[in-house]
């Protein structure tokens, strides 16, 4: 870990949030720098946007997404159910922002626990559930498109390193794969995170909290949806031993989600997130940010051969989807 810039501290005074001592740098994502700030009345957390993420390939993205997750988490804070940081101070031109602490001894990361075998099915209900709430209050508030019109930052940061890029991997589905894409960022329904994983997902007492909005857009919440469920069916391969309660969290998680869709038909909704899941499934594994856990040629073979069927002949539902996953995990 490297020390936090002296430009960043210079912001926090400038913000009235002088350090009380060095920042912290904290293990954040590809996308950003993110430290603890001990200051008064904190522990605080401090996040400012890269303009190249930290992957292999060459994914460059608009540092304005940092303003993106500001609007976010302002928006979802008064949501019955949703938790997700406080933003404390902004500075926007820097593309920085301080937001509210979270005690890692109470607030685990998901992923982890995921990966330790712990997979909690109340939080996969939990998880489902305030998805559904935030997509559900946000369809009702047409007054928030106009602040989420952010089209150009949901194309770099998701459709081009995920499915457009995966698209010139594989010439003989690219044009499938590029209809989804179009069709999705042509589609207003919502107000949608963009990046609901395990990762930016932390357990608390009180219900999951929702971290790392800098995709926000108004759009389909189907994509939600169908991101996070992919994390679940991913870590099948990579934790066999907890295949069976991933596939129960999976199901779990998808029903709680149903019970809060009332801006559409259910169906309507999951006809298109059983489609972007069969091509995120693909694009974690031929996209710009491969999963870093699955690193084996069978490993990878495996989700690539399933995520190419499932693009070829899309399952009617996401249950579908994931009772054809969970068969191949056993004879795998």
């Amino acid at each position: 870990m490297t020390a936090a810039p002296a430009d960043i501290e210079g912001v926090l005074r400038k913000l009235g949030l002088p350090p009380r001592g060095p920042l912290a740098p904290l293990t954040g994502g590809v996308s950003c720098e993110v430290f603890r700030l001990d200051a008064e009345g904190g522990p605080y957390c401090v996040k400012r946007a890269l303009a190249q993420l930290r992957v292999a390939a060459d994914w460059r993205a608009p540092l304005e997404r940092s303003h993106s997750e500001v609007r976010w988490l302002q928006a979802v804070a008064d949501i019955e159910g949703v938790l997700a940081p406080r933003v404390i101070a902004e500075d926007q031109a820097a593309h920085l922002f301080v937001m509210s602490w979270f005690d890692p001894a109470t607030h685990p990361v998901w992923k982890a626990e995921l990966a330790a075998g712990r997979v909690d099915l109340a939080v996969a209900h939990e998880v489902g559930d305030a998805l559904g709430r935030i997509h559900a209050t946000s369809a009702r508030r047409p007054d928030l498109a106009a602040a989420f019109r952010t089209g150009d930052l949901f194309h770099a940061l998701r459709l081009e390193p995920y499915l457009l890029h995966t698209a010139r991997a594989h010439p003989d589905l690219a044009g499938k794969i590029e209809t989804l894409a179009a069709e999705t960022l042509a589609r207003e329904i919502a107000l949608v995170h963009g990046d609901v994983s395990p990762k930016n997902l932390l357990i608390g007492p009180g219900g999951p909290v929702f971290l790392d909005a800098e995709c926000a857009w108004w759009g389909d919440p189907a994509f939600d949806l169908a991101f996070c469920l992919n994390h679940l069916l991913l870590k099948t391969v990579w934790r066999p031993d907890s295949a069976a309660a991933l596939i129960t969290a999976f199901e779990t998680l998808r029903s709680a989600y149903a019970e809060r869709v009332d801006w559409e038909p259910l169906e309507a909704l999951e006809t298109r997130a059983t489609r972007l899941l069969a091509a995120l499934l693909l694009a974690r594994i031929d996209g710009k940010s491969p999963v870093e856990y699955l690193q084996s040629d069978r490993d990878r073979a495996f989700v690539r051969d399933a995520a190419r069927s499932y693009l070829q002949t899309p399952p009617e539902r996401l249950a579908s989807l994931a009772a054809d996953w969970a068969e191949r995990i056993k004879t795998r």
